[in-house]
C-alpha cells in the first residue's frame, strides 16, 4: 500500500507513515513476556510515589523512588525507558541508584506504562522530560535506554524549539540510537515508504519540532554539549547497531564507552556489571 501511495499520493502516504511511526502499542494488550515482567516488578513498584504531571500534549506519570534515610545523599537521577517499555523494565538500574543513596525519578513516556495517550514523538517525550525537570530537577544524571537515551540527549541539548534544555550534570546512554534520520530510513525500508513520502515525513518533523530531521544527530548534539557521558552498548545489539554507539563516542573526549558483550538490546538492563558501571559513573 505504501508503494502504491508513493506513486499516486505521496502526501497522503507520507502523513500516514508518520502517524503510524508515532503510534504506540496499546498498553492494555501486553505480550506474555511483558505481562510477566510487569507482574514481577509489582512489589518493587509499591515502593514508589506516583506523580501525575500535565503537559501540552497530555498527562504523564513519574515514579519517585527514595533511598533509606540513613543512606540518602544529595542528587536526583532521572530514568527514561525506551519504545514499548516502561518504568518496571528499568527496575534494576533504579534499584542500583536508589541503593547508592540517590533519589530516582522514572518517567513513563507518553503512550507507555501509566502515562496517557497513544502517540510518542521526540517532541512530546522531551516536553514530558522537561515537565519532570521542573518538578524534580536539576539532575545528577539522566539515564536513558534505547529511545529514552535519544530523548536524554535531545532534552539536555535543548533540541526542541521552545523547550529549555534539561539541567543535568551527566548522561548515561544505554543501547541508544544516535541518528534519528537513520531510524526513519530503517522504518521506511521496512514498510516500503518511498522517497517522496519520506520527504513528507521529514517535513512533519520540521513542523512539530521547529528543526529539520537532519539536525537530530546525537554525536553532533553531544559535541556541542560537553557533559560527561557514558555510553553502554552491546556489540550484538540487533535493534540499535553498535555503530550508533561509536558515533556518540566521536563527539569528543567527554564521552566514554563500556561494551557489554553478549547482552543484546534488553538483557543489558538487568546485568549487574552494567548497573554497577552506570552507578559508579
Amino acid at each position: 500500500m505504501f508503494g502504491v501511495g508513493e506513486r499516486l499520493a505521496p502526501g497522503v502516504t507520507g502523513r500516514a507513515a508518520f502517524a503510524l511511526f508515532c503510534r504506540t502499542p496499546d498498553p492494555r494488550k501486553l505480550t506474555p513476556g511483558e505481562r510477566k515482567a510487569v507482574q514481577g516488578a509489582a512489589g518493587f513498584m509499591e515502593g514508589a510515589r506516583r506523580h501525575c504531571l500535565t503537559t501540552r500534549h497530555g498527562r504523564v506519570t513519574a515514579h519517585e523512588f527514595r533511598p533509606e534515610p540513613s543512606r540518602c545523599r544529595p542528587g536526583t537521577v532521572l530514568m527514561l525507558h525506551g519504545w514499548r517499555s516502561r518504568t518496571e523494565y528499568m527496575r534494576f538500574l533504579i534499584a542500583g541508584y536508589r541503593d547508592a543513596g540517590y533519589r530516582v525519578v522514572s518517567l513513563d513516556l507518553p503512550g507507555h506504562g501509566q502515562s496517557g495517550g497513544r502517540k510518542l514523538t521526540m517532541v512530546n517525550a522531551v516536553e514530558a522530560a522537561s515537565a519532570v525537570g521542573d518538578w524534580f530537577g536539576p539532575f545528577e544524571v539522566v539515564v536513558g535506554h534505547s529511545f529514552g537515551g535519544a530523548v536524554a540527549v535531545n532534552a539536555a541539548a535543548g533540541a526542541i524549539a521552545g523547550i529549555a534544555p534539561l539541567q543535568t550534570e551527566r548522561l548515561v546512554l544505554i543501547a541508544a540510537p544516535s541518528s534519528l534520520p537513520m531510524v526513519f530510513e530503517g522504518y521506511s525500508r521496512m514498510l516500503n515508504v518511498g522517497p517522496r513520502s519520506q520527504d513528507i515525513m521529514a517535513d512533519r518533523v520540521r513542523q512539530i519540532s521547529g528543526r529539520p530531521l537532519g539536525d537530530f544527530l546525537g554525536d553532533r548534539q553531544l559535541a556541542g554539549l560537553p557533559l560527561p557521558t557514558l555510553v553502554i552498548h552491546a556489540p550484538d545489539d540487533r535493534e540499535v547497531s553498535a555503530e550508533q554507539a561509536r558515533a556518540y563516542c566521536r563527539a569528543g573526549p567527554h564521552v566514554e564507552v563500556h561494551w557489554a558483550e553478549g547482552l543484546g538490546h534488553r538483557r543489558i538492563l538487568a546485568d549487574k556489571t552494567v548497573v554497577g558501571r552506570a552507578v559508579d559513573f
